[in-house]
């Protein structure tokens, strides 16, 4: 093959790799509304759900509670653990002043000693214990499926609730790695939600961590650019580039 051959091929190669991004970056880009955080929450101890306060799609803040579990046993274990911190602490404290007058030796002051560090060692771990008997929500959002029922007995790591936080939905979809500059570039964009029949603004976060070798198409991350409160996440649309006019969305 000779030089002028050579660079004709290497120019259409590019240019039909140009032509190709074009056209599929003009072609129905389908994107989809996801949360930016999600979790389901599981029970950290064995124990019976008393009461889930949450059902599925209401709305809560942060730190309210979710779900209760029934804890009379920890809550009396926890409050002979704290009797038993209170004699500990008082027999050490006699031991003190005994010692003084060398009326016990130093061997019955620190056993006294060591009996209260074990007080409120076991305190600690029955007071660690009742505070996993409710589960407050990390983050304010919607509730979602249940995935256990009120009055059923739950295993320490079992799910029971998911969360979804939707004031922050991202928009995902797949592009070619050839027009990611360009949309990079331009920052902003549209998309259609066909839930909704409406348009919103949108704008690019970031792309993909790498590239798909076969499609030469790579993940692109982008959010709305404000709240809406019609949109939930798993609703899609199309993608519409180039259009990133204000309207009335």
């Amino acid at each position: 093959m000779t030089l002028r051959q050579t660079i004709t091929a290497s120019c259409c190669v590019v240019l039909c790799g140009a032509a190709m991004a074009q056209n599929m970056a003009a072609a129905d880009i389908r994107a989809q509304l996801t949360p930016t955080r999600f979790a389901t929450l599981s029970a950290e101890l064995g124990a019976k759900i008393a009461r889930i306060h949450v059902r599925e799609g209401e709305r809560f803040r942060a730190g309210q509670a979710l779900v209760s579990f029934e804890c009379s046993l920890q809550e009396a274990q926890l409050e002979k653990a704290k009797a038993q911190v209170f004699a500990a602490q008082g027999t050490f404290e006699g031991n003190q002043r005994l010692v003084k007058f060398n009326a016990i030796g130093d061997v019955e002051l620190r056993n006294s000693e060591a009996e209260l560090l074990k007080a409120k060692a076991e305190q600690s771990y029955l007071q660690a214990t009742v505070s996993k008997c409710q589960i407050a929500a990390p983050y304010g959002g919607r509730a979602g499926e249940w995935k256990a029922r009120e009055q059923q007995f739950v295993q320490p790591g079992q799910p029971v609730l998911e969360i979804v936080d939707d004031g922050s939905l991202e928009l995902e979809f797949i592009l070619p790695t050839a027009a990611v500059a360009n949309l990079r570039a331009a920052g902003k964009f549209r998309v259609a939600i066909d839930d909704t029949k409406k348009s919103y603004p949108a704008r690019f976060v970031r792309a993909g961590a790498k590239a798909d070798p076969i499609s030469q198409t790579t993940k692109v991350i982008a959010v709305l650019e404000r709240y809406h409160p019609e949109l939930m996440a798993g609703m899609s649309g199309k993608v519409q580039l180039g259009i990133n006019s204000p309207r009335n969305h």
